[in-house]
């Protein structure tokens, strides 16, 4: 019964019903009506000959007085003389010209009112152009009619009675068949499902069925497009720390190996290696873990305002001997009054000291730039700060650019954690910047350097105070 296929089909069927059984009624009340008006017309029509005899009497007396006599001895049309009201035939009622009842023939309504309905069917009584009187012919009932009359009344009601249930059994087999239809696509839809859980990735909702059910089954295929890159991205993050945590590991083994087997003589310059690989590995281990509790919402942020100019200065005098040891220039664009910034100080120095990072490496002999300029708001916003490094390095080839902010993405396939970081700075200054309410990306042209960008909210009021010097 918990179907829902089968729970349409039973509103289908009690609609069916319903609606039959009502439309049947009604035709049978107003088909027995109608022909009951048509009856008592007809007989009305026929009271021609009553018509004049009663006119004749009324100017002949000049009032009802005595009018019954005459009602009671006359020839109806149908029937013998002087037998007054005949069984088979309806009863007449006779009023006056103010339409109270002064005549009928089955005595119960002497002295009454005729209703509305009865005034727009009495035929009236007229004696030199005035109407003085209403003579009405009873609507039949069931047990007045002729027997050919009441044949054509059962011959209507059995026709009724078949149309009804020819209309009831289509309604039932279409209502089955459109309930079928809305459930199949959800059954199936629900087969696709249970089949994803089971780790089938590849299988897709079709995108059939009704409007509604389409748009269920493009948004299951969407969430399953997104489950399964999650899931892809899961995979190739755990292979991608399993190999890049094997390999200080390897090396940390392999010299440990040759000193104990004295091929290394056990020097400082040897014990030196090995702690740099396990700081390499401390790095890498302190990266993952800084990336997963951003991602998942619980790395503390102390949103606050923020003097990004400063924040610039001071990564830029961090890395002034690194860049001097391979012969970069860094320049700085910071304009004058320039407003503070909604951000985490930390974890802004940390995302410039990753971009810098990152352009040191690509662009050797060249120049970096750190700027930063005010974006105007958008409508019903506020506005942003844009800071940019920007570097004359060899560029990011275009098939790269998409994916330059996956974690241990490298564009350079050769590129090992020997001659780099650990391959999380990029993944982390993503995550931290949009943490912090901004955008990142990235523009590049492969031989023509990189700019790296990224936006932070403005901070309204606030001022930063004036740099000494």
């Amino acid at each position: 019964m918990n179907r829902l296929w089968l729970r349409l089909s039973l509103a289908f069927v009690l609609v069916t019903l319903i609606g039959v059984a009502t439309v049947t009624l009604l035709v049978d009340w107003s088909a027995g009506s109608e022909f009951r008006q048509y009856v008592m017309r007809r007989d009305m029509m026929g009271q021609g000959s009553l018509l004049e005899t009663l006119a004749a009497f009324y100017q002949r007396q000049g009032n009802w007085n005595g009018v019954a006599d005459v009602l009671a001895g006359n020839t109806r049309p149908g029937m013998g003389q002087g037998r007054g009201m005949m069984v088979g035939r309806p009863a007449i009622l006779l009023a006056d010209a103010n339409y109270r009842v002064i005549y009928d023939e089955r005595g119960t309504r002497f002295n009454s009112m005729l209703d509305q309905g009865e005034r727009a069917n009495a035929l009236p009584v007229t004696v030199n152009g005035g109407t003085v009187g209403y003579l009405l012919v009873n609507s039949p009932g069931r047990d007045t009619f002729q027997p050919a009359e009441q044949a054509f009344l059962d011959q209507l009601r059995s026709t009724l009675v078949v149309a009804a249930l020819i209309a009831g059994s289509v309604g039932i087999v279409l209502g089955l068949v459109i309930s079928r239809g809305i459930a199949r696509p959800l059954a199936r839809l629900a087969d696709t499902a249970r089949a994803f859980a089971a780790k089938d990735w590849t299988r897709r909702a079709a995108l059939a069925g009704t409007r509604e059910i389409a748009d269920l089954a493009a948004a299951f295929n969407e969430m399953a497009d997104e489950l399964q890159r999650s899931e892809i991205q899961r995979r190739n993050l755990m292979a991608d720390i399993a190999h890049d945590l094997r390999s200080p590991l390897t090396v940390m083994q392999g010299n440990l190996q040759a000193l104990l087997d004295g091929v290394y003589p056990l020097e400082r310059a040897e014990i030196a290696s090995l702690f740099d690989e396990t700081r390499l590995l401390s790095r890498l281990v302190d990266d993952v873990r800084e990336l997963t509790l951003a991602e998942a919402g619980q790395l503390p942020f102390h949103i606050r305002p923020v003097d990004v100019a400063a924040s610039l200065r001071a990564t830029a005098a961090h890395f002034a001997l690194a860049a001097e040891a391979q012969n970069v220039q860094i320049n700085l664009d910071i304009p004058p009054q320039l407003p503070m910034a909604l951000a985490d100080a930390d974890r802004l120095a940390q995302v410039l000291r990753n971009l810098v990072t990152n352009a040191l490496r690509h662009a050797p002999g060249g120049q970096l730039t750190l700027s930063v300029h005010t974006q105007a708001p958008t409508s019903g916003g506020a506005g942003k700060l844009l800071i940019a490094v920007a570097d004359t390095g060899e560029g990011i080839p275009a098939e790269d650019l998409p994916r330059i902010f996956d974690r241990f993405y490298r564009s350079d396939k050769s590129r090992t954690r020997a001659g780099g970081g650990t391959g999380l700075g990029l993944a982390i200054a993503k995550t931290w910047v949009e943490a912090m309410g901004g955008e990142i990306g990235v523009e590049s042209q492969a031989g023509s350097g990189s700019r790296f960008w990224f936006t932070l909210p403005v901070a309204a009021n606030a001022v930063p105070e004036p740099s000494e010097g």
